[in-house]
């Protein structure tokens, strides 16, 4: 993907349910006084925030690839410093004590050995924590996969690398990351997001995962890629007694201490 695929202001839409799982991550992070904080893939500056607030004597940076997500984040929070960077190539600058990582690296190609050599980049004592949505057999995804095999964006989408890989297993993660730290917890947490409806599912997945998928597309080929997905989710998430439905999300967290 191109920095442009991602908009800050569509990612937005939902801040305070896509806020819950950096707010949850950061309760695990131990470490009292890092002296530099680097948030990856710190997007629109939501979860920036939380580091700058939970770490106020660290200088606290921000990274992306996107340019329109470090515009609305420089916006949020005037006189940070937030760089351009591909994370795949990135390496944190001395004295970094914490590499704070909010659903980024299952975009990452090879991620696993990315993570292995920011880890092992890190002094002893210092902290990588991530966490990466866990949901590529979530029906919402898998969806997405089933949509672009049929109909007239079939043969452009075959040629592109839309659909997510599947996340390696803890095991897996385990024995690539402990060789190189002291401590490394992993675990599983499934959000259930309140949605007023099926549509809003559509737009929550605008801001992220639709996005690979839509932008090869034209404008009319987006407007039926997505007229055929909403109609797949409403018979997927069916609404609650109040018309509500609930976002299934599973999400995986990963804290390893240098």
């Amino acid at each position: 993907m191109t920095p442009e695929d991602w908009s800050a202001r569509q990612y937005l839409k939902f801040e305070d349910e896509r806020t819950r799982p950096p707010r949850d991550l950061l309760a695990q992070v131990p470490l009292q006084q890092p002296r530099r904080v680097v948030d990856l893939g710190c997007g629109p500056g939501n979860s920036t925030e939380l580091l700058i607030a939970r770490f106020p004597e660290a200088e606290v940076w921000g990274v992306d690839s996107s340019l329109d997500m470090l515009r609305q984040a420089r916006e949020r929070l005037p006189g940070r410093n937030f760089v351009e960077a591909d994370l795949a190539g990135w390496s944190p600058p001395e004295r970094t004590d914490l590499l704070f990582a909010n659903a980024v690296f299952q975009w990452v190609p090879d991620h696993p050995v990315v993570l292995r050599r920011l880890l092992a980049a890190l002094s002893a004592g210092g902290v990588l924590a991530v966490q990466m949505p866990d949901n590529t057999e979530e029906p919402a995804l898998a969806l997405m996969r089933e949509v672009a095999e049929r109909g007239p964006w079939a043969a452009l989408l075959a040629r592109t690398a839309a659909a997510r890989d599947d996340l390696p297993s803890p095991a897996a993660y385990y024995d690539l990351l402990k060789p190189v730290c002291s401590r490394l917890d992993i675990w599983h947490t499934v959000y259930n997001h309140v949605m007023a409806g099926p549509d809003a599912i559509v737009e929550w997945f605008k801001g992220s995962g639709l996005r690979p998928f839509l932008a090869p597309l034209d404008d009319e080929l987006r407007k039926g890629f997505v007229a055929d997905y909403a109609a797949r989710i409403v018979q997927a998430y069916p609404a609650r007694f109040d018309g509500q439905v609930l976002l299934r999300f599973p999400r995986l967290f990963i804290v390893a201490t240098r």
